[in-house]
């Protein structure tokens, strides 16, 4: 049973660790080298050679960049350790998101790189917030231009806990050589992937290691008095004392360990994994941490679902207690999720069957049908309640997608629900009145990889388009217009005659219909079938598009005992309106969206601009609350700019500016820019 000692106990149990860090930092390669170090591997692949454990899906290759979650266990001095390698690009940020509950810390993997550090502090906020243990890992030191010594200068803007540097570089001349570890007090000598060296201690070295552990048994002694009283008083901690403030104070948030190396060579990757297996909680605590009932049967957490060709669904799911094999029953809700049909270890992309999951396990479970990504399993009678909800963020793109051929349409609505099911950051929405479906996404990419998996996947090709855009028209001037219809054929003929007093209303009133008659010119019966065709009528205007904020009054007419009926009135009505519409001055309309924008400071002057470019008008910004460096910009605009307005907010604060949107208004519009408009909708027709 997995369990977790008080100060400096070492946690035991198998580790759930995930890898997250800015886009490109080599989270994919720190998982080589440590499946490589650990044995899980025989040699490190690398991204160059297409060769590696992690984004070995056909869209990762094809992108050079993780797009999906990566999963892979491996064995580290007896105990057991899966890690979840998560993308580090904005746009796939919904799969590290999901995962984080059931973790019990993150490798928070980056670089001495000013330009990522409001992309380091975006993912160290997520920890943050969800109180997930983290240790930063400072990849590519070898390549470091800016003064290694200013690590936590750079890299502190990003993170609301104190950082604390572990280890500071040796050097043999310019080039980094090693490190001091300055918990051990010891220096080891960096070896192409092989274990460090230990050599002496003496030098500069010897003094520079003097003044940065002083440094960092201070920031330690901000969360104990009795370490503070011995710096005081200068008698030397003992080193298990130091060792068992390390362990508490990174298990309950207060600090973040930072060490060094370079992924590529397997450099400080012994120290990492010695790190996490002596310092970092284990599933005791995180179970504590998301309230997993003691003494409960089985519960697991699902961090992923995935689609394979030949295993059909796989739920990737932690054990949070008990114990879940083969045949186990689970729920999920108030819902059966299925019974486990295998369970399997996971290597990337190979997986391999194996007995019944302990607690702390992560594995795929076959087959469970109604599982979703972020759903609570339980195998007791009742369903134990949901340890985390993660919903993804608003999506910010959107593309209209259509089968190719028509034949494929039923597949396109299946291949989508399983799209979904593997990535529920991706929205899909059924636009009536256009006839479109909607895919939305977060970002470029996000889409593109989306439909190259509809595809390659499942097999449906697919035509990509933008969607169109909610425009409507309405009218300036009023006027009266009488409609008739009448066909005289054999037997009994048609007759309908109204007379209609078509009305401007003001923006945002829609559509209002009344009936003004006198003298029953137009029998009662009659009067819902006149309105349902003025309403026929107003779904296309003389512009092309939908008309609102009018009303229409019917106010006389005449009728034929034996030749009218509803038909013939709905014809009459739709008939007055369509003649009326092109002399009340149609203009056309179009939607003005609210946009928040949020970007680090030092952005804010190109999104104003990039606002005043796409018709919009700014309304003002703040500083974004509780975020030090970053603003809130508000503006109006039309929804027609908003198409790829992620694009260019991203190219200007380096990927880390998101925005939000909502409907504020219809507006008209007028000159060329209508003009283009109603002639592109002419020429579709």
């Amino acid at each position: 049973m997995a369990t977790n000692g008080g100060n400096g106990t070492r946690a035991t149990g198998p580790r759930c660790i995930a890898l997250v860090g800015p886009f490109q930092s080599g989270k994919t390669t720190l998982l080589e080298a440590i499946l490589a170090r650990t044995g899980a591997i025989q040699r490190q692949g690398t991204m160059e050679a297409g060769n590696t454990v992690g984004d070995a899906t056909k869209e990762a290759r094809h992108h050079r960049m993780s797009v999906e979650l990566t999963a892979a266990t491996t064995n580290f001095m007896g105990d057991n350790y899966t890690f979840l390698d998560c993308p580090g690009s904005v746009e796939f940020v919904h799969d590290m998101r999901a995962v984080l509950p059931a973790i019990d810390v993150a490798v928070v993997v980056c670089e001495m790189d000013e330009k990522k550090v409001p992309q380091l502090q975006l993912i160290l906020r997520e920890l943050e917030d969800k109180k997930i243990p983290r240790i930063l890992f400072v990849n590519k030191i070898d390549k470091a231009d800016a003064g290694v010594h200013d690590v936590l200068k750079l890299l502190q803007p990003a993170s609301r806990t104190k950082l604390i540097l572990r280890q500071i570089p040796t050097f043999s001349g310019d080039i980094i050589s090693g490190f001091v570890d300055l918990a051990l007090e010891r220096a080891f000598v960096y070896k192409e992937h092989a274990p460090s060296e230990v050599v002496p201690l003496e030098g500069d070295a010897a003094d520079l290691e003097k003044t940065a552990r002083f440094s960092m048994l201070e920031t330690l002694a901000d969360h104990d008095d009795e370490l503070m009283e011995q710096l005081l008083e200068d008698i030397q901690p003992p080193r298990d004392k130091v060792f068992d403030d390390l362990t508490r104070e990174l298990r309950e948030g207060l600090v973040c360990p930072v060490l060094l190396g370079t992924a590529t060579r397997a450099n400080g990757v012994l120290r990492l994994m010695k790190a996490l297996r002596h310092e970092s909680p284990g599933i005791a605590e995180t179970a504590k941490r998301l309230g997993v009932k003691a003494g409960t049967d089985a519960v697991a957490y699902v961090v992923k679902t995935l689609n394979t060709a030949h295993g059909g669904k796989m739920s990737v799911a932690r054990v949070m207690s008990g114990q879940v094999g083969d045949g186990t029953t689970l729920l999920s809700g108030d819902d059966e999720a299925g019974r486990v049909a295998g369970v399997f270890k996971l290597v990337g992309q190979s997986t391999e069957k194996r007995g019944p999951a302990a607690v702390g396990e992560t594995v795929a479970f076959a087959k469970l049908d109604r599982a979703k990504t972020g759903d609570t399993l339980s195998a007791g009678k009742q369903a134990h309640p949901a340890l985390a909800k993660v919903e993804p963020y608003p999506p910010v793109l959107a593309i209209a997608i259509s089968a190719k051929e028509r034949k494929d349409d039923v597949k396109l609505g299946q291949a989508l629900n399983k799209l979904v099911e593997e990535d529920p950051s991706i929205t899909i929405e059924h636009n009536a009145e256009t006839h479109e479906v909607v895919l939305w996404g977060q970002g470029e990419m996000h889409l593109r990889v989306a439909t190259e998996r509809l595809s390659d996947r499942f097999g449906v090709a697919i035509e990509r388009r933008q969607p169109s855009v909610g425009y409507r028209e309405t009218i300036r001037k009023g006027v009266v217009q009488r409609g008739r219809h009448k066909k005289q054929s054999g037997g009994h003929g048609q007759y309908g005659d109204v007379v209609l007093d078509i009305k401007p209303l003001p923006r945002g009133s829609g559509f209002s219909f009344e009936e003004k008659i006198t003298g029953g010119v137009v029998p009662r019966n009659y009067i819902p079938a006149v309105e349902e065709g003025v309403v026929d009528a107003l779904a296309h205007g003389p512009l092309g598009f939908p008309v609102v904020d009018l009303s229409v009054a019917l106010i006389d007419g005449s009728y034929h005992t034996v030749d009218s009926s509803d038909m013939a009135f709905r014809l009459a009505g739709r008939l007055g309106v369509v003649e009326a519409l092109p002399q009340c001055q149609p203009v056309l309309l179009e939607p003005i969206d609210l946009v928040e924008i949020a970007c680090p400071t030092e952005a804010t002057a190109k999104i104003n601009a990039l606002m005043s470019g796409r018709r919009g008008q700014i309304l003002g910004f703040d500083t974004r609350e509780g975020w030090d460096g970053w603003d809130l910009v508000r503006a109006k605009m039309p929804e027609a700019e908003i198409g790829d307005l992620i694009v260019e907010i991203r190219s200007a604060t380096a990927g880390a500016g998101t925005f939000t949107f909502k409907f504020d208004h219809m507006a008209e519009l007028t000159g060329r820019t209508a003009d283009q408009i109603i002639a592109a909708r002419r020429a579709a027709e």
